[in-house]
């Protein structure tokens, strides 16, 4: 039997607040529905001065508008649902509780030329699944999910689910002291992680972990390596797991393939708890095109620009955010505080941000169209990131905001007061390409290429820098970190160790992607777990227990953070020794005696009775060496304070003798 064909009228507006001229009906027949009557008692969460902010691109909390909110309305117990859909003339909200009838219960469109549509449903509560069902003016049919939900079914599945970000949060000792842990000058040691892989179940490798099963290995596991914080890669809803969760389809509630919001909730709070940070990759930057997410979402070109050219990404396939549209500059501004705010993050990182700041990224000569000045620089863009940033170090300035930013574009984390884009910290894209083509050289040819190492502190203090080895460097063919090394196995991972080394005792925070701190062998694999089992091998046991020492010696020694982004906390000693490719620098801290002296051997010929410039007299106490039999290294150490002599060196007019392991660090310090 054919299915009737169903034509939807154009929905009333909503009088309750003042009088407008009525759309006109259309000349079909209606559903029957008693939410297209005038009702002077309709629930809506909306002030005139909400309306206002949200028209105006400057609202911050449209999470407590938009989506689904469960309520009580005139003694009875219900959901009020609420939607932004201008070009639509008939909106409905469908789900289970209706038979996922397109006509039983229409929403309301507001007097005020909002585009807001509302609707209070008794008797529905948490945990029921809905869309709405959106009729576009020029009468093409949608079914799409809701862009405030704050959870959804699991994947494939599409519809969003009513609920709630409610959570009696058991965290306010590290709310009450994390300004301290996050500060600028403390040291931030980020572990990144991509939920779905870091871990499966051992009895079946293609569950994925709930977050409670995550919290209970992920929080000792991290304690015990002594990363002070955790970067989780996009949770936020999202239907295609290929995409490492970068195309999202919720950006208001966390993915439901590992459970609920609130326990979503609860494993922040268990990191917390164990005095553990937790930034969250956020991703302004596009979103798919999936027929229950934001494109096209009333039938119009919404959420996305219009303009191709603006509105396409042509690498990732995804569709831009009109960011010059006040509405959607009010929900990334809210979506951005919705996660600070609701799930007690502690930072966002800001995924491709050098995507949005440039009209011409990755886009050819007639391709794109310059802005108002004739220049490249999407100027609406800017002048977003000056106002989230402004709003996050407003409402939470003891948290981060940290950009994914891989161009010269001056500023990125400079105050907004004085022309910068706001940002607390951004990447150090450089520093990463210039180490790693460094560290994969033979260490014959590494002398020709000194300036790999030294051009970083060029530029090294014009930005609040985070040095990251990152999910980036370890997919598509670019090899694991100790994949990339030259030499046999234990060469690899010498060098590998001496890499770190390098990392942790340069200027700027870290960040180090899951799976290297062991030593992963084989390229990162979404959809598989880490091979943990290699710890129980001595090169993957060894490079372990190297990054938690090196973890404990960045947090125990003050010069490694106090003047993390400040010239005079980094002093070269000497560069100039190409034929022994050896290295020398000192870090500074706030006091002369937290000095430290770093050695890096870069070739596999240890170094015996090497002198080096020290800053001033006295015992010199090896605090740190790569080479350590515990790191799986040769165990060529300095045990003895070394007494510093008065023979200048390197322009100093003390110095000392020590041995430098082969491809080695040494850190030493006045004792």
């Amino acid at each position: 039997m054919a299915k009737r064909k169903t034509t939807i009228p154009t929905a009333e507006p909503d009088q309750s607040v003042q009088p407008t001229q009525p759309q006109q009906p259309a000349t079909e027949p209606n559903f029957p529905s008693d939410s297209l009557s005038h009702d002077e008692s309709v629930y809506s969460r909306f002030s005139d001065f909400d309306v206002f902010l949200f028209r105006a691109g400057k609202h911050q909390k449209l999470y407590d508008k938009f989506g689904s909110h469960v309520v009580e309305h005139n003694g009875v117990v219900g959901t009020y649902f609420a939607v932004w859909a201008p070009s639509a003339r008939y909106i409905a909200v469908i789900g289970n509780f209706n038979g996922w009838d397109k006509g039983s219960h229409a929403m309301k469109v507001r007097w005020d030329s909002s585009g807001i549509w509302e609707l209070f449903v008794p008797n529905v509560g948490r945990g029921e699944p809905y869309k709405y069902f959106i009729v576009h003016e020029g009468g093409r049919e949608l079914e799409k999910g809701d862009p405030y939900a704050h959870w959804w079914e699991v994947p494939p599945k599409t519809a969003s689910v009513v609920w709630d970000t409610y959570h009696e949060w058991q965290d306010q000792e590290w709310m009450a002291s994390r300004k301290e842990k996050n500060a600028l000058d403390a040291p931030i040691s980020v572990y990144e992680m991509h939920m779905s892989s870091w871990r499966r179940d051992p009895g079946d490798p293609t569950r994925e972990l709930t977050y409670g099963e995550i919290a209970d290995a992920l929080v000792p596991y991290l304690q015990d390596m002594g990363f002070t914080h955790v970067e989780f890669m996009p949770v936020m809803q999202y239907p295609y797991a290929p995409s490492w969760g970068y195309q999202i389809t919720g950006y208001y509630a966390p993915s439901s393939r590992f459970g609920t919001p609130q326990e979503f909730m609860q494993l922040i709070e268990r990191l917390h708890q164990a005095n553990i940070g937790v930034l969250l990759d956020w991703v302004p930057s596009h979103f798919p095109g999936d027929a229950a997410g934001l494109y096209e979402f009333d039938g119009s070109h919404l959420y996305e620009h219009p303009d191709m050219r603006k509105g396409y990404h042509p690498d990732w396939k995804s569709y831009i955010f009109n960011y010059a549209r006040p509405e959607v500059r009010s929900f990334l501004m809210s979506n951005a505080l919705f996660w600070l705010d609701r799930c007690h993050a502690d930072g966002l990182r800001v995924d491709a941000v050098a995507s949005m700041l440039y009209l011409d990224y990755s886009r050819n000569s007639g391709e794109w169209e310059p802005n108002i000045y004739g220049g490249r620089e999407n100027l609406e863009v800017i002048s977003l990131f000056k106002e989230i940033n402004e709003a996050i170090y407003k409402e939470f300035p003891d948290t981060q905001t940290i950009a994914e930013e891989s161009t010269a574009f001056p500023g990125v984390s400079r105050p907004v007061y004085t022309g910068g884009l706001g940002f607390g910290m951004k990447w150090m894209m450089g520093w990463m390409n210039d180490t790693l083509r460094y560290f994969q050289r033979d260490p014959a040819f590494r002398k020709f290429h000194q300036d790999e190492i030294t051009f970083s502190t060029v530029y090294a203090f014009t930005e609040n820098f985070m040095l990251p080895l990152s999910h980036d460097e370890v997919v598509y063919g670019k090899r694991s970190l100790v994949g990339k090394m030259p030499g046999d196995e234990w060469q690899r991972f010498a060098n590998l160790r001496l890499l770190f080394s390098y990392m942790f005792t340069h200027s700027g925070t870290k960040l180090l992607f899951m799976g290297s701190e062991f030593g992963q062998t084989s390229e990162w694999k979404f959809d598989d777990s880490l091979d943990w089992h290699l710890l129980e091998f001595a090169p993957h046991k060894g490079m372990a227990n190297c990054v938690k020492a090196l973890n404990a010696l960045y947090k125990a020694e003050p010069a490694l953070y106090e003047r993390n982004f400040s010239a005079d906390g980094f002093e070269w000693i000497d560069t100039t020794d190409r034929e022994n490719t050896v290295i020398t620098y000192s870090r500074k801290g706030d006091r002369p005696e937290d000095t430290l002296l770093i050695v890096l051997n870069m070739t596999p010929i240890p170094r015996t009775n090497y002198r080096i410039g020290v800053p001033s007299a006295g015992a010199y106490q090896e605090v740190f060496n790569s080479d350590a039999a515990d790191f799986y290294g040769s165990g060529i150490v300095n045990s003895a304070p070394i007494g510093s002599e008065e023979e200048p060196w390197h322009g100093r007019p003390q110095s000392l003798q020590l041995n430098v392991p082969p491809l080695g660090a040494v850190v030493l310090k006045v004792s």
